[in-house]
């Protein structure tokens, strides 16, 4: 074996082909590291002339002239493959320190231990507890979940060899009906072109500021769709709803509950049918007034409901971002975007629909996370990533340590 730098496009061309290929280790996100003052570099293990392992490292100027150096998700390795794995980390040690390097972080996007939907372990199930035991062996120390730079737990829907009808019947009924809901009433979902990505920033600010999360800018969103758009691996979409179409809608659904109950005659066993009618007719009133208010309010006929970012790069399609306008989350059409998604994850060959982040140990307390619940209602399973890890380089790594500890007392 030979441990070599290599260029980015021999790189990529490994990245493409490789199982735990993700958007956070394409190059594309080293350029967007290297437009925020990180360097980049390349490095692989060859073997009979042949690439057989390879990773991306990023670096950035910490204390003392010394560097942290970070793959983002990790070597792209078997993991199982003991003897690959020890050299290739080995020669990464001997490469960040040459580099004045202090730390070298890594966070593998490896499954740990195999989940159901409720996050509760598969028994006889993927488990991988001996990749972290290893990594500690060697002398990784493991990142504490709330300092872990990436998402740690996830929630995902596998696609592959499922039918649309499959899927749609496999939800859980309440959100097999939203979506459908979502659909009758008229809910249209419009992608945003570069230059209308103020309109998702605007979405991420107001929910951000509700659910007390910070917000990237939006000149951050603007370089992942000139680094991922052209090759239609990011998306940004936003929901939309037409007032007028949407109250004249309304307005023909009511006529035919009226119609229906002029035609009932005054039997008794019409009494109950009646009443169903005539709350029917009372909702569409309401809705009706709803909606010519929320229009004199805006001052528009066209409103926007919510917004979502997609990286959209096989195997998987991924949730990353979303956020709804509080005044609206009433219709529900973060159903309907998902679900486009996920047909569309169908019909392109990807393997899963990642809704990403969940909170994590999600099985000890399942019914306190929404978000969760919302996820979940898709059908799907938990999973769990092995972690971050960090590996001391020099001993500035336990002086920077004790510098961060006291600053944050």
């Amino acid at each position: 074996m030979q441990f070599i730098e290599i260029t980015e496009q021999e790189y990529r061309s490994f990245w493409e082909n490789h199982p735990l290929k993700t958007f956070l280790s394409a190059p594309e996100i080293g350029s967007l590291r290297k437009s925020n003052g990180w360097d980049v570099y390349f490095v692989g293990v060859k073997s009979n002339k042949k690439i057989i392992a390879a990773a991306m490292l990023v670096s950035h100027k910490r204390h003392f002239g010394k560097y942290e150096f970070y793959s983002p998700r990790g070597l792209l390795v078997d993991y199982e493959d003991k003897k690959v794995l020890n050299y290739f980390l080995s020669e990464v040690k001997k490469y960040v320190k040459s580099h004045k390097g202090y730390i070298f972080r890594m966070d593998p996007y490896v499954i740990y231990k195999e989940r159901d939907i409720d996050g509760n372990l598969v028994e006889g199930g993927v488990d991988h507890s001996g990749v972290v035991s290893q990594l500690e062996e060697f002398g990784f120390k493991k990142v504490s979940i709330p300092d872990m730079e990436q998402v740690g737990w996830m929630f995902s829907l596998p696609l592959e060899g499922k039918t649309k009808e499959q899927l749609l019947k496999e939800m859980k009924p309440n959100t097999r009906n939203t979506i459908r809901k979502t659909e009758k009433i008229g809910i249209t979902v419009k992608e945003l072109g570069y230059d209308e990505l103020d309109r998702f920033q605007n979405i991420m600010v107001e929910t951000g500021e509700r659910k007390n999360f910070s917000v990237r800018s939006v000149d951050y969103y603007k370089k992942m769709y000139e680094l991922f758009h052209d090759k239609g691996e990011v998306k940004y979409y936003v929901t939309e709803l037409d007032l007028v179409k949407y109250r004249e809608k309304l307005e023909n659904d009511k006529l035919v509950a009226e119609e229906k109950l002029a035609k009932l005659s005054d039997a008794k066993y019409n009494e109950g049918q009646k009443k169903n009618l005539k709350n029917e007719i009372s909702s569409y009133d309401k809705r009706i007034s709803e909606a010519e208010d929320i229009r004199k309010k805006k001052k528009t006929d066209v409103i926007t409901l919510s917004g979502s970012m997609f990286m959209i790069i096989q195997p998987e399609i991924i949730y990353l971002s979303s956020g709804n306008y509080q005044e609206f989350m009433k219709f529900n059409s973060q159903y309907l975007l998902q679900w486009m998604m996920i047909q569309y994850g169908v019909e392109h060959g990807f393997k899963k629909h990642n809704f990403y982040g969940i909170p994590a140990n999600i099985n000890l307390h399942p019914k306190d996370y929404g978000i969760y619940e919302f996820k979940r209602g898709f059908n799907g399973i938990v999973e769990e990533l092995i972690g971050e890890f960090e590996l001391p380089i020099t001993w500035h790594y336990y002086l920077i340590k004790l510098i961060h500890k006291i600053k944050n007392r």
